[in-house]
């Protein structure tokens, strides 16, 4: 196998992992972490179930018992409603049989930023494997695949990039993936989930566009992880760079070693190369006064300083800092994207 694109992480920092300069390591970090919780759907008051099998459906106690499909489950009270029996628990986990299970989301289901779980509007379904964790929140529940990390892995890859790219691309996507997924792992000791599945964290679509190349990809990379000092590293990607990775250190105040500004002259075609957002200025002063800015009328606004996306001659990448100074006219910006997920 060969994972030289891989290794020699600066030659893919655009698409798979933004790193800088200083030499990473690959390690088999994965076997210790059998299993991840990905957050699918938050406030849901409703999900159906379908599986090949009868599900084993356990409360909080271990309680279990079999349910034939398909089941469908509401919140109500304290507790769940399943095909209208009820059960008085926090919390209910539905298991199918080796196929797994398909979840339909009502309408109203929502993600934890509030949009839909997946692309579509209602009756959005998705096929996981493992099993299902519902926890009672306010008038809903939150939904939680806790799934095998490399099936995890299988379902973000063909979620971020195009399954039709080259094999050394998908191999490096999902080494980013299980990367990523691993470092949030050791954050989230206090939370019922590890990872969200959307652009909050990494896109997961459980089964869906999982084809024989995204298996061959996860499989030759299976258990390999990026390490920074014997630990997984954060591996933050993104479709575009603009011509130059951005420093952490400008886009989430923190001092990443590894994420250091780089040349990526990688992704030139992309739409997002070159970007440009309108808003009105009315709009732009009532946002700041929300965050707790005391502004009046805006008059002008003026970029003072520029953040360095790595050796490049073109030093000027994005502005840090604006200077809000007047007319309510439209005011148009535009500059390159130096992080987009």
């Amino acid at each position: 196998m060969d994972l030289s694109p891989v290794r020699e992480l600066s030659g893919i920092v655009c698409r798979a992992i933004v790193a800088g300069a200083c030499l990473l390591g690959l390690s088999s970090g994965a076997e210790a972490a059998e299993s991840i919780r990905v957050l699918l759907s938050a406030e849901v008051p409703r999900l159906d179930f379908r599986a090949e099998s009868p599900l084993w459906v356990t409360d909080a106690k271990g309680r279990g018992q079999a349910l034939r499909a398909p089941v469908q489950v509401t919140a109500v009270g304290g507790g769940f409603l399943l095909n209208g029996a009820r059960m008085q628990t926090e919390q209910v986990t539905l298991q199918g049989g080796e196929q797994g299970l398909t979840l339909t989301f009502p309408r109203l289901a929502r993600k934890p930023n509030g949009a839909p779980v997946s692309s579509g509007d209602s009756g959005t379904e998705i096929s996981v494997s493992g099993l299902v964790q519902l926890i009672r929140r306010g008038n809903g529940f939150l939904v939680i695949n806790r799934v095998d990390v490399e099936e995890y892995v299988k379902g973000v890859v063909p979620s971020e990039v195009s399954s039709t790219w080259h094999p050394e691309m998908l191999k490096a996507q999902a080494v980013a993936a299980r990367t990523y997924a691993l470092y949030q792992q050791m954050l989230s000791a206090t939370r019922e989930y590890d990872v969200v599945a959307t652009v909050q964290d990494q896109v997961y679509r459980g089964k869906q566009g999982v084809d024989a190349g995204i298996l061959r990809a996860v499989e030759e990379t299976r258990g390999l992880v990026v390490t920074y000092e014997d630990a997984p590293i954060y591996a933050a990607f993104s479709s575009t760079a603009a011509g130059l990775t951005e420093d952490a250190m400008n886009v989430w105040s923190k001092d990443y070693p590894y994420l250091k500004g780089v040349e990526c002259p990688f992704d030139l075609m992309s739409p997002y190369y070159q970007w440009k957002s309108s808003f009105k200025i009315d709009t732009l002063e009532q946002n700041l006064r929300q965050q707790g800015f005391p502004v009046g009328t805006i008059a002008t606004i003026t970029p003072m300083s520029f953040s360095r996306g790595g050796a490049s001659r073109e030093a000027a990448c994005a502005p840090l800092w604006w200077r809000i100074g007047s007319s309510r006219r439209r005011v148009a910006e535009s500059g390159r994207l130096h992080h987009h997920s």
